[in-house]
């Protein structure tokens, strides 16, 4: 039965909180619901992770667990198909952290019942996205997770909200299109009339002629959202525009998908073209790196700063995830966790912090530390992790692709693995002038020492983001377990000798 398995409470949890939403008739009830449902999917996730672990440990060696299929489209064979491995759970886990954190982010907000109504439709989709193994459904959730943007900047945002929703919309639709030739694609390619990723991935070849043709399509369509130079450019408009919470969803998970489904799906099903074509996506990926720290120096806008931030860190990822050994995807896993906590809470405290001074020009601000010391300390927190100081999550990520990265012994990967380890040195300048310009030196404004520190709503928010990055910095071992033990049980087996031969 559908409602027998415990993945679907994924989707099930967001849609009853949209009816919840509905009926709410004040600002306190819409709370009320948004908290509880972020309390019931956070539960829900830890309650999968910890099933999953000791099923693991007991023996369990099925490359997905908690699978239920059941039909949609019989003429198609298209199904609800659903299960997770380390790498999904993961992803539902940093999910849950953020809508939590999102939802106490999001307090005060204007016409708050209709900003989450469509905040939980995102979140619907994401949510759908990473228990999906249907690539037809796994393309709808996707679909779902992004036509909300539009809106929730158009009519929350700020600045030039409806020239970057409208950007935002068009590029990512356009990704879209790419993507849904490459799943035809690959469905009638498979020649097994099923969408079914492991099915697929098990039972079937795509002919390497084909896959020359269809790789790059995929991988550019999920790309895009990744924020993969050329395509970028939508990435720090839409964030800067986009109010606090969905600018915390949108960096810390939606942009996930992009990797997520570069790995799940071009990589995974398509790997002969992988690996021939790799480096002309590594020269793309390892641009994006070093390009979006060195924007992120020049702006004077804090968005603008974590947007182009992102741009660089997501490039990490997907620039691991073609180094196609088993450390350097490890690390892009856990850059994909790093950052998306670490962005969040950028976001948030940059959220909190113009909600008081009206500004985020970071030439108009200074001094901020001594007025909202909790705020400050956050932010340098924050600022650390991204930069990569040891004990916090970022260390570990980057750490973790640099070493896979350099395993590589020819010249080529070895000269961009050294470019993209720049970055590191590029986002310290960044980091640190922000943090030195906004929190410390003399106080710019004099109605700014009229400001509040953080409300405990706020303390709420920024605290588990806090927590979360510090526990990935300092107890990693239990991720990479998580990550490690899919690689090793269920994308081995689907990876032909060639590609053996690199280092998986």
């Amino acid at each position: 039965m559908l409602f027998s398995n415990i993945l679907i409470y994924f989707v099930i949890i967001p849609l009853l909180m949209l009816g919840g939403f509905s009926l709410c008739r004040g600002e306190k009830a819409v709370r009320a619901v948004a908290i509880t449902g972020s309390v019931l999917l956070l539960g829900l996730s830890i309650w999968v992770l910890c099933d999953y672990i000791a099923l693991r440990r007991a023996g369990e060696t099925a490359e997905m667990l908690f699978q239920g299929s059941w039909m949609w489209y019989e003429p198609l064979n298209i199904h609800l198909a659903v299960g997770v491995d380390g790498i999904s759970i993961a992803m539902l886990l940093l999910s849950s952290i953020i809508v939590f954190a999102g939802s106490f982010a999001s307090w005060k907000i204007d016409n708050i019942r209709h900003f989450f109504m469509w905040l939980l439709l995102l979140s619907t989709g994401v949510f759908g996205f990473f228990i999906s193994i249907d690539l037809f459904t796994m393309f709808m959730f996707y679909e779902v997770a992004l036509i909300p943007m539009y809106l929730l900047i158009g009519q929350w945002g700020t600045g030039r909200k409806e020239y970057s929703a409208m950007k935002l919309t068009l590029m990512l639709m356009g990704g879209s299109a790419f993507l849904m030739l490459s799943l035809i694609g690959i469905y009638y390619q498979a020649g097994l009339h099923s969408w079914n990723l492991l099915e697929i991935a098990n039972n079937a070849h795509i002919d390497k002629s084909w896959q020359y043709f269809l790789f790059p399509m995929c991988f550019v369509g999920f790309g895009v959202l990744g924020a993969m130079f050329p395509f970028h450019t939508w990435s720090p408009d839409g964030h800067a525009c986009a109010p606090t919470a969905v600018s915390m969803l949108h960096a810390g998970v939606l942009m996930k998908l992009g990797g997520y489904g570069c790995f799940r799906v071009a990589m995974f099903l398509m790997p002969e073209a992988a690996n021939d074509l790799a480096w002309i996506f590594l020269i793309l990926t390892g641009i994006s790196v070093v390009y979006g720290a060195f924007s992120a120096c020049v702006q004077t806008d804090l968005k603008y700063i974590n947007a182009y931030s992102s741009v660089s860190h997501c490039g990490m990822v997907l620039f691991a995830i073609l180094m196609i050994n088993t450390t350097a995807m490890t690390g892009a896993i856990m850059q994909m966790l790093s950052h998306g906590l670490m962005t969040a809470l950028f976001f948030a405290q940059i959220g909190m912090i113009y909600g008081r001074t009206h500004t985020r020009d970071i030439r108009l601000m200074g001094g901020l530390m001594q007025i909202m010391p909790f705020l400050g300390v956050g932010y340098v927190i924050a600022g650390m992790a991204s930069l990569g100081l040891p004990g916090l999550s970022g260390f570990v990520a980057e750490m973790t692709i640099f070493v896979g990265s350099f395993e590589h012994a020819d010249m080529f990967h070895r000269v961009f693995t050294i470019v993209a380890t720049t970055s590191i040195v590029i986002t310290a300048v960044y980091i640190l002038r922000v943090v030195g310009k906004l929190l410390f030196g003399p106080v710019q404004d004099p109605h700014h020492r009229e400001l509040t520190d953080a409300t405990w709503w706020e303390r709420t928010s920024v605290v588990t983001l806090i927590v979360c990055v510090a526990g990935i910095g300092c107890f990693p071992e239990f991720f990479e377990w998580l990550i490690r033990y899919t690689f090793n049980h269920d994308i081995f087996h689907a990876i032909p000798a060639a590609i053996q031969s690199v280092g998986i």
